[in-house]
């Protein structure tokens, strides 16, 4: 592949506007349309900016080298690099100055970065990969705004085996208002084997201000199944102290008790 056809592919895979580019390596667009069509070739010290940016040998940038082992498809999006096989994709479509989307997974820590980001690393408002931060994620280590699903998942609703969230859903689940998994702590209302909580705790053993448990209740209303207690009597008294307590609740704790 000649330069002018190797730039403008290594470009466009990237998603960078020439007037982008240029910014990159200090000339302007109107330079990298002459590189680009053929008119002028960049100076040598350009030229090491240029394979500095695209982790390309001067050779390879230049088209000396085989250009299956390092020409970069613009539709693909992928190629393999000195530092391993990486595969890249970057469409051209922007979203508030990111690509809709964006997919770098390779050797090493690739992060992608888009509206939707996938890769080794992903950062965007929907982000898989194997560390990922969005509005809705989903990794081996899970960050989301909203939601996220993960090995280890933090967000408003996390599922994961360990789970920390407003409402967590996990082997080990941390919840600000609901926490369930085997083990659970919640300030509002946790359900598992074990469940810790400031207000209302169901569940094999359980420890709460008010406590239902199969095994083992401590709290200040404690509720435990071998003493034979009614539902309707207990679930007057969790409604009594937590008058917004979900309705669905009743039927763990009927369970619990039977």
């Amino acid at each position: 592949m000649r330069f002018a056809e190797q730039l403008m592919a290594l470009r466009k895979q990237r998603g960078w506007s020439q007037e982008e580019l240029g910014s990159r390596v200090g000339v302007t667009r109107q330079t990298v349309s002459k590189w680009e069509i053929g008119q002028s070739t960049p100076e040598l010290e350009k030229l090491v900016e240029l394979s500095k940016l695209f982790d390309l040998s001067l050779d390879a940038l230049v088209g000396l080298e085989r250009e299956e082992e390092y020409a970069v498809p613009a539709v693909q999006g992928c190629g393999v690099r000195s530092c391993g096989a990486v595969y890249e994709y970057v469409s051209s479509i922007k979203v508030f100055g990111l690509p809709l989307v964006h997919i770098r997974w390779g050797l090493g820590p690739q992060l992608a970065k888009g509206v939707f980001a996938i890769g080794n690393c992903a950062v965007g408002v929907v982000a898989i990969g194997g560390s990922s931060l969005g509005v809705v994620s989903l990794g081996g280590i899970s960050v989301g705004m909203l939601l996220a699903l993960g090995g280890v998942g933090f967000g408003l609703f996390a599922l994961g085996g360990l789970a920390v969230g407003g409402f967590a859903l996990g082997g080990g689940a941390i919840g600000q208002w609901l926490a369930v998994g085997g083990g659970a702590y919640s300030n509002y209302l946790a359900i598992g084997g074990l469940a810790i909580s400031q207000g209302l705790a169901v569940g094999g053993t359980a420890h709460g201000y008010i406590a239902v448990g199969a095994n083992e209740a401590k709290g200040v209303f404690p509720y435990l199944q071998r003493y034979g207690y009614h539902i309707e009597d207990v679930w007057f008294a969790v409604k009594t102290e937590f008058p917004h307590m979900w309705n669905w609740v009743r039927g763990m704790i009927e369970a619990v008790l039977s």
